[in-house]
Formats: structure tokens, C-alpha cells, sequence
């Protein structure tokens, strides 16, 4: 539910920014829960500390979302325009001119009411929806198989097997998360300047390169059985391609793979959508983290250029399939598929329903 709220309350110039503030405080989150190991893991009880303190995010969330206002789409998907109208001056400012965007959100509604056919059914079956399928989809495994997620998991024993002790390898996860959450922070100052597209290609290809040198060192230096030593250098420059990938990651799917899904739906599959979006990412986190120990010990260094090819898939496919979002209004989102040299031959119907109300 965050990412579609806060895709729906910022406004369009800052839509990119605000939403990737999703994955920068999860990103936060990570890094205070790496520092947290890394200060108790001399504790005989430290474990019982680190699980403990999970608990105290979620009574701060628990208690903000007491003073949050519902967002003007949902409010009128309910039939309580007046609110909407209130929840819309609240959040744009007292003086500000709500009048045109309050009218776009109702027209969208209106059009969202012609159906009276199930969210995900409309999504599943309706041949203008299929580029928001097809995304839906997408978007959440290649996010997934860009490796981070595992990497992230697992970082103490990749860090381990290049030739850190063990408390080494806690401050490697601990730097690793550090530098993601900086290279989150820096693609907020960038993701509603340069666009979504550009993001998407600099930090696949920035992946890649990570991925594929750490690929070549381990199986350099470890081997095919992986029971080779490695030397110090060797294993400093794991850390530095791992952070190199982390970064890359931060600021390109990290927070666009929460800002595309968020931005992309028409307001009457926006839940359904973004639904989907989240179940399908999480339930590929559960594969990934039962599957990657195993795979590691099966492919070894393999392993990396695995999710390299991967990357490299997900990136050719947002150069060929994914429209520039960057700029454009939520409720006129359907004018970039009609725009886009392949989609346009699926949602050609919708646009012109939508014109007819204007």
C-alpha cells in the first residue's frame, strides 16, 4: 500500500523522488539491522537483541498511520468527493490551485466505473490492460533477479568465502548496506531530472560489470571447487564490486522498483496492480532465499554471472518496453502507452474513451 499511496499524494514534479523514499528507509532499515548484528555479535544474548529491536519500527509505523489521510483517488473510488477535495488542498497547501487536478482524478474514476467487472479479472483479460500486466509481472521479478535481494541476505558468507573472518564479514554487509543507502539517496536528487529510462540503463549497466568481475575473480582465485584460498587483494576487490553492484542497484531499480509499478496503473487496477506487484516480489524472495545457498554451492562463482545475464535480459527489456513516466500525471498516464512503438497496438481503445471525456 505505500508505494500506490505515496505514488497518488506527491505531486507530479516530485512523484519520482517522494516514492523512492519507500526503499531509502528500507534501505535504512537494513543497514541499522547490519549494525545491529555487527554490535551484538560478541553478546552471548546479542541474538535475542537483534530479533527484540524488530519490533520497534512497527510501533512507529503503527502510530503514524494513525495521523495519515486517505489519498483523493481512493476517497472517490467511495463516493466521498468533498473529502477527496480536502485531503487534496491539505496535502498540495491552503493556497494551492486544486481545481484542474481534482477534475482529473474524476475523470478517471468515471471511466474506472464503466466496468463492472473484477479488478484483477479487467487486468487479466482486457486487451488495453495488457502492458500493465505484462509490468506487473515483470517488473517485480526482474527486480528480484538483479541478485541484490540474496546478496544483501547472504553477504556475511559471500564475504566469508573471500577470505574475511567473521567479524569482517559483518562490517562488509555493513559497509554494503551503507553504500546502498547512500546511492538511494542520490537518485532522488536525479530520478525526476534524468527520467526513468536513463536510471533503469546506467545501473544495469554498472550490474553487469559488478557481476561479471566478481563472476571472474572467484573463479580465479577460488576455483571450480571452491575450496581454494584467496588471496587479501583478491578478496578487497569482492567488497568493492559488491558495492559497486549495491550502488548500481540504489539507484536504479532499488527505488524504480517501487516509482514504475506505483505510477503505471490507471486508478480502477491501481490496487490490484500494485497487489500483484508486491506478491509476486516477495514470494520470489522466499524462492531466492531458500534457493541461493544451494546454488552457490552448486555453481559457485557461476552464481554471479548468472544474475549478470539476468540484469542484462531486464535491461534490454526496459530499453524496448518500458515509456518514459517521468513528469507525466497519474491520470493521464495512458497517453504514454498510446505514445509507445509496440504498446500502442493494445491500449489504442482506452485512449480514445478517454479522450471523449475531455
Amino acid at each position: 500500500a505505500t508505494p500506490v499511496f505515496l505514488s497518488e499524494m506527491a505531486p507530479t514534479q516530485w512523484r519520482g523522488s517522494l516514492t523512492a523514499g519507500f526503499q531509502i528507509f528500507l534501505a535504512l532499515g537494513v543497514l541499522i539491522a547490519n549494525l545491529t548484528n555487527y554490535a551484538t555479535a560478541r553478546i552471548s544474548w546479542g541474538w535475542r537483541l537483534s530479533l527484540g529491536l524488530a519490533g520497534a519500527p512497527a510501533v512507529i509505523i503503527f502510530l503514524g498511520a494513525l495521523f495519515l489521510t486517505d489519498t483523493p483517488s481512493s476517497l472517490v473510488m467511495r463516493g466521498k468527493a468533498d473529502e477527496a477535495r480536502a485531503a487534496l488542498v491539505r496535502v498540495r497547501g491552503a493556497g494551492a490551485d486544486v481545481d484542474a487536478e481534482f477534475q482529473d482524478i474524476l475523470r478517471a474514476v468515471a471511466v474506472a466505473r464503466e466496468s463492472e467487472e473484477g479488478a484483477f479479472h479487467r487486468m487479466a483479460t482486457r486487451r488495453e490492460y495488457r502492458p500493465h500486466l505484462v509490468l506487473a509481472v515483470a517488473v517485480p521479478m526482474f527486480f528480484q533477479l538483479t541478485g541484490v535481494i540474496v546478496l544483501s541476505f547472504f553477504a556475511p558468507l559471500v564475504f566469508r568465502t573471500a577470505g574475511f573472518g567473521s567479524n569482517a564479514a559483518l562490517m562488509g554487509a555493513v559497509i554494503l548496506g551503507g553504500v546502498n543507502l547512500g546511492a538511494l539517496m542520490l537518485s532522488t536528487l536525479v530520478i525526476d531530472r534524468y527520467g526513468r529510462r536513463v536510471m533503469f540503463m546506467v545501473g544495469g549497466i554498472q550490474m553487469i560489470i559488478a557481476q561479471v568481475a566478481m563472476a571472474w575473480i572467484m573463479g580465479a582465485q577460488v576455483g571450480k571447487s571452491g575450496d581454494a584460498p584467496m588471496a587479501r587483494p583478491y578478496g578487497v576487490a569482492i567488497l568493492v564490486f559488491t558495492c559497486m553492484h549495491a550502488a548500481g542497484f540504489g539507484w536504479s531499480w532499488g527505488p524504480l522498483g517501487w516509482v514504475v509499478p506505483g505510477e503505471i496503473f490507471p486508478v480502477d487496477i491501481r490496487s490490484a496492480g500494485q497487489a500483484m506487484n508486491v506478491s509476486i516480489g516477495l514470494g520470489l524472495t522466499f524462492v531466492q532465499t531458500q534457493s541461493f545457498l544451494p546454488m552457490l554451492c552448486s555453481f559457485k562463482y557461476a552464481t554471479f554471472a548468472y544474475y549478470a545475464g539476468w540484469v542484462a535480459v531486464m535491461t534490454v527489456f526496459i530499453a524496448l518496453f518500458l515509456p518514459e513516466t517521468k513528469g507525466v500525471p497519474l491520470e493521464s498516464m495512458g497517453t504514454v502507452w498510446v505514445k509507445h512503438w509496440y504498446w500502442k497496438r493494445f491500449v489504442q481503445p482506452q485512449a480514445k474513451s478517454a479522450d471523449a471525456l475531455t
